[in-house]
C-alpha cells in the first residue's frame, strides 16, 4: 500500500534508458488511483494490469521507452485534482489513466481535458462523461457505470424475479449503478438504500433490509466495502434466506479471499471473466499468475487493455504521440485484441462489448473463482451514447 505521506508522484522507468536519438520520445503517463484506505486492493490491481501491458511489450508502448508517474489520491476528489493540475502543468504527461472512482474521476476531468490531454479511464465510467459531457480527449477502456448492473437487471427479469432491494454506495457510481439495474428491471424495487460513501459497519442497513424480507437482494459495494458486507450478510444468517446478487466489483478477486466460503453460489454480472476462452485472455491470465501469483481482478484486465490499447494505437501511427488527432483516430479505431473479447468504442469513446452472469465457485486446485454462466448481452452499449455530441457529427 502506498502510504499518503508519499503521495507525491515518483516516476517509474519501465525500460533501459533511451538512446539520445530517442530520448526526446519517452512516453509520459501519469497513472491516478486509490492506493490506501480499504479501496487499494482496486488500484494495485489496475496497475498491475497497466505494468504487465507494458513489459510484455520490452517496457514501451508503440515504440516509445515508457515513464510512469504513479500518484495517490487517497479516494479523494480535491485531492485528484490537484494531483491531476500537476501530472498536466508540472510533469507535462502525454496521458492521464487510473483512475478508481467516479468522484475522482469528474474533479480531475476539467484540468485534464481543458488542456488537451488525453484522460484514458481504466475504471471509473460515470454517466456525466459518456452523454453530454463527453469529449474527443476522454476514453474509456472498461464500461460506462450502468452497464453491468443493467446485464443484472435483465439476468433477473429473465429469471422470473419478482422484487428486488437495493443497496450501493452514495457517490457517482453507487447511483449508476442503480439506475442501470432499473433500466432492466421489470419488477418492483421494494426497498432502495444508499449508505455513506466508504462505510464498512451495515449492521444497520441489513437490519432495514431483512425487515422487508425481499426476494432478492442486489448489492453493489467494491473494494473493502464488499468483503465486510458480504461478510455481515452472511453473519446475519441471511446467505440461505435471501439471495445475494452483485455486479463484478463486489465479488471478484480483489475480494473473494477476503470473503472466503461466505461468498459461494453468489451470482453477479461482468464483462469478462478469467475463463472466457480466446487466445488474448488465455495469454493474458497465464502471465499474470506468473507474475503475480494469483488470479487476475476484472480490474487487471481493464489495466492490461488499456495500456495494449495504447500500445496499438501508437503503432498505428508511428509513435508520433505529438500528433493529437492522429491519436486520438487511431484510439476511436481500438487496433487490438481485448482480453474480453469483442470489444469497439461507441461515438461517445465509452466500449460495445459483451456482458455475462457468474458465479461462484471453487476451481480445481480448491480457488474461488467466478466461473462463467451465461452470456446475457451481446454488444451491448450504454444508454447516454445519443447525448454525446460526436455522435451527432
Amino acid at each position: 500500500m502506498r502510504s499518503a505521506a508519499r503521495i507525491a508522484a515518483f516516476a517509474l522507468a519501465l525500460s533501459a534508458a533511451p538512446c539520445a536519438a530517442e530520448a526526446a520520445q519517452v512516453l509520459k503517463i501519469g497513472f491516478i488511483s486509490t492506493f490506501s484506505g480499504p479501496a487499494a486492493a482496486i488500484s494495485e490491481e489496475l496497475l498491475a494490469g497497466f505494468k504487465l501491458g507494458i513489459a510484455e511489450n520490452g517496457g514501451k508502448l508503440g515504440r516509445l521507452p515508457v515513464e510512469l508517474i504513479v500518484v495517490d489520491d487517497q479516494g479523494k476528489p480535491d485531492v485528484g485534482r490537484q494531483l491531476a493540475e500537476r501530472l498536466v502543468e508540472s510533469d507535462r504527461v502525454d496521458i492521464v489513466t487510473g483512475i478508481n472512482f467516479s468522484n475522482v474521476l469528474l474533479a480531475i476531468a476539467k484540468p485534464v481535458l481543458d488542456s488537451k490531454t488525453f484522460l484514458i479511464s481504466i475504471n471509473a465510467a460515470p454517466s456525466q462523461l459518456a452523454g453530454k459531457g463527453c469529449n474527443p480527449y476522454f476514453f474509456s477502456v472498461s464500461w460506462q457505470n450502468d452497464n453491468i448492473p443493467e446485464a443484472m437487471g435483465k439476468y433477473l427479469s429473465d429469471k422470473g424475479v419478482k422484487g428486488v432491494y437495493l443497496m450501493a454506495p452514495n457517490y457517482p457510481a453507487g447511483r449508476d449503478m442503480i439506475a442501470g439495474f432499473k433500466r432492466f428491471y421489470h419488477g418492483d424495487i421494494v426497498g432502495e438504500v444508499y449508505p455513506t460513501w466508504l462505510q464498512l459497519d451495515y449492521a444497520a442497513e441489513i437490519a432495514q433490509m431483512r425487515s422487508v424480507n425481499p426476494p432478492a437482494l442486489f448489492a453493489f459495494f467494491p473494494g473493502g466495502m464488499g468483503i465486510n458486507f458480504t461478510k455481515q450478510f452472511a453473519q446475519a444468517g441471511l446467505a440461505g434466506t435471501i439471495p445475494l446478487y452483485a455486479p463484478s466489483f463486489s465479488i471478484d478477486q480483489t475480494v473473494l479471499p477476503g470473503i472466503g466460503d461466505a461468498a459461494l453460489g453468489i451470482v453477479s454480472t461482468t464483462f469478462w471473466s478469467e475463463d472466457l476462452d480466446n487466445p488474448a485472455n488465455r495469454r493474458f491470465v497465464e502471465a499474470f499468475e506468473a507474475t503475480e501469483h494469483r488470479i487476475p481482478a476484472p480490474y487487471a484486465a481493464q489495466g492490461y487493455d488499456g495500456a495494449r490499447l495504447i500500445a496499438a494505437a501508437l503503432e498505428a501511427i508511428g509513435g508520433r504521440i505529438d500528433d493529437r488527432r492522429a491519436f486520438r483516430e487511431a484510439l476511436e479505431n481500438a487496433p487490438f485484441q481485448s482480453v474480453r473479447g469483442r470489444f469497439r468504442f461507441n461515438a461517445n469513446h465509452f466500449p460495445i462489448q459483451d456482458f455475462y452472469a457468474t458465479e461462484v465457485a471453487k476451481d480445481a486446485q480448491g480457488r474461488l473463482v467466478n466461473k462463467l454462466i451465461g452470456t446475457v448481452f451481446e454488444e451491448h452499449a450504454d444508454a447516454y451514447a445519443t447525448e454525446c455530441a460526436m455522435a451527432k457529427k
